[in-house]
């Protein structure tokens, strides 16, 4: 018996819009039960559709023909206090980020309860042991403690269980997950959907999970949903989709996917571009009068090199300290004690002027392409401010940019646009080009495919392979992808709470982890299987 049964649904777009609409003439359902997983890339509708059964819709953005029928209702045509009554209490949702969908100033426990209180269910008391019962089923850490603490007091994990508990606070017939493991390691996320996977169990939920990720499909999908440009162009079974695809769409998104084949080993013979020695950086948070702050080792001791020419991928979990030493190797951090030795300088040890003038050697490019761009200034000023500052020649910084921006595959006159006029892929090529217009001695990769679709993630995993080896680049890959870094790294660095657990090359670390750590993170991986790549 199907809980939602959507039947021919079109989604205007307001005028002016590079589409007619963002969903066309779709048809499905969802059974009791059963997890309808709904994949595609940005822009293909896949959420689209999750906002028009939930009365989310964007201004501007109308549903223009078709039904969602549910409890034996088109709750497309309902009123919005219907509509209102519906969430939360029969469909429930979870979004992607839950900083930005939970409130700051509210306690976790508060906001659980606020569930009941929109709804009149249950007394003050009543809520309050509810939401404790919450906590507890979907197995955050010390419930007394988690009740009381505010979101910035959790992990990102924690925090999508809060969101999670939320979403079922009213035992909801239907459950929507819009991206919910995009942003989380991989560990986070393995257990974000085993914890969907008991709760469907458990309650009988239908859910429709929402992802651009073939591997999260392989862990938890009944049935698959391929969507492109708004419309439908493959569906059936998760078996059937993944291994016998029918459209070249769907071929083409499962050929893109990084595979669990790693390459063989190779020596890496040539001078160290960056020598890391013994890097200390401790944060102390609150603390008072009569309290002492508390110490987060955030680099612990760490030490490590890059060879001319060599990637290397930094991999660990969210607060293993992998982000804090590419920002101190750039002195976007500065570290308590230690060395980080670029081209013979000791970065490190810099004053400020000499900092400003020695920062060309070390570049970084940043996860979100979009915020480390001035939205006010064209691609032309972003790529020469930089070379212009550090001394180059006006006429010949720009005659430089347009040649890296045909570099990057985006073309010369492009240098004339601005970032919003770019696609995130190709932002994030802006981003590259960038980096490269300083001639830097190595670049800092820091999450930089992470937020892109998987189809142009391989293409700018191929631009860098690409850069690599024309410019015998060295690259710090910071990632929690680890199908990623197999791709792309010749070693891999794996730190835990700040200290470097485990170093060695891609082959070994990933075919032979000695440490339980890198076992863990491996075992992780959504679709599992390692394998040597054929030579």
């Amino acid at each position: 018996m199907s809980v939602l049964k959507i039947t021919d649904l079109s989604i205007a777009l307001p005028q002016g819009a590079d589409r007619a609409f963002a969903v066309q003439d779709c048809s499905y359902q969802i059974a009791a039960g059963e997890i309808l997983c709904v994949v595609g890339e940005s822009g293909s509708g896949k959420s689209m559709t999750a906002n028009a059964v939930m009365g989310l819709l964007p201004e501007g953005v109308t549903v223009a023909t078709g039904t969602a029928e549910f409890g034996g209702k088109d709750i497309l045509t309902v009123s919005d206090a219907e509509q209102r009554a519906l969430r939360g209490d029969r469909i429930a949702m979870i979004f992607q980020e839950p900083m930005t969908a939970l409130n700051p100033l509210m306690r976790i426990g508060d906001q659980i309860a606020e569930v009941f209180e929109a709804h009149k269910r249950h007394t003050p008391a009543e809520r309050r042991a509810k939401a404790l019962d919450l906590i507890r089923e979907v197995q955050l850490p010390d419930p007394e403690k988690i009740i009381r603490a505010y979101p910035f007091q959790l992990s990102g994990g924690q925090r999508q269980r809060a969101m999670i508990a939320m979403a079922l606070a009213l035992e909801p017939e239907l459950l929507i997950a819009d991206e919910p493991t995009t942003a989380l390691d991989v560990t986070t996320q393995a257990q974000i959907l085993k914890l969907i996977l008991d709760l469907r169990d458990r309650r009988g939920m239908a859910v429709m999970f929402i992802t651009h990720d073939f591997g999260v499909v392989a862990e938890i999908a009944d049935r698959v949903i391929v969507m492109r440009y708004g419309e439908i162009v493959e569906r059936g079974t998760a078996t059937e989709v993944l291994e016998a695809p029918q459209h070249d769409y769907t071929k083409r998104l499962l050929a893109a996917i990084p595979s669990g084949l790693v390459a063989a080993s190779s020596e890496v013979a040539k001078a160290p571009a960056l020598e890391i020695r013994n890097l200390e950086k401790t944060y102390r948070v609150g603390g008072g009068l009569f309290r002492q702050p508390r110490e987060v080792r955030a680099i612990d001791t760490v030490s490590l090199s890059i060879a001319r020419g060599e990637v290397l991928g930094l991999v660990g979990e969210s607060g293993s300290g992998k982000s804090t030493l590419g920002r101190a190797v750039v002195r976007l951090v500065t570290p308590d004690a230690g060395e980080v030795i670029v081209g013979g300088t000791d970065m490190a040890a810099l004053t400020a002027s000499d900092l400003r003038a020695a920062r060309h050697k070390v570049q970084m490019v940043f996860q979100d392409p979009y915020a480390s761009l001035n939205p006010r200034h064209r691609v032309m000023r972003a790529l020469t401010d930089g070379p212009i500052a550090k001394g180059v020649a006006k006429d010949k910084a720009r005659a430089r940019a347009r040649e890296l921006m045909e570099t990057v595959g985006l073309g010369a006159d492009a240098v004339d646009r601005f970032p919003h006029e770019f696609s995130g892929g190709q932002r994030q090529r802006i981003g590259i080009a960038r980096a490269l217009a300083m001639d830097p001695e190595l670049i800092i990769a820091d999450e930089a495919v992470s937020a892109l679709d998987v189809s142009i993630q391989a293409q700018v995993l191929d631009l860098l392979r690409d850069l690599r080896l024309r410019f015998d680049l060295s690259i710090l890959f910071i990632t929690h992808d680890l199908r990623v870094a197999a791709q792309l790294c010749d070693r891999i660095a794996v730190m835990q709470k700040g200290k470097l657990v485990e170093i060695g090359p891609v082959s070994e670390v990933f075919l032979n982890p000695q440490h339980s750590y890198t076992q863990t993170l491996l075992a992780a991986v959504p679709g599992g299987g390692w394998g040597q790549a054929a030579q």
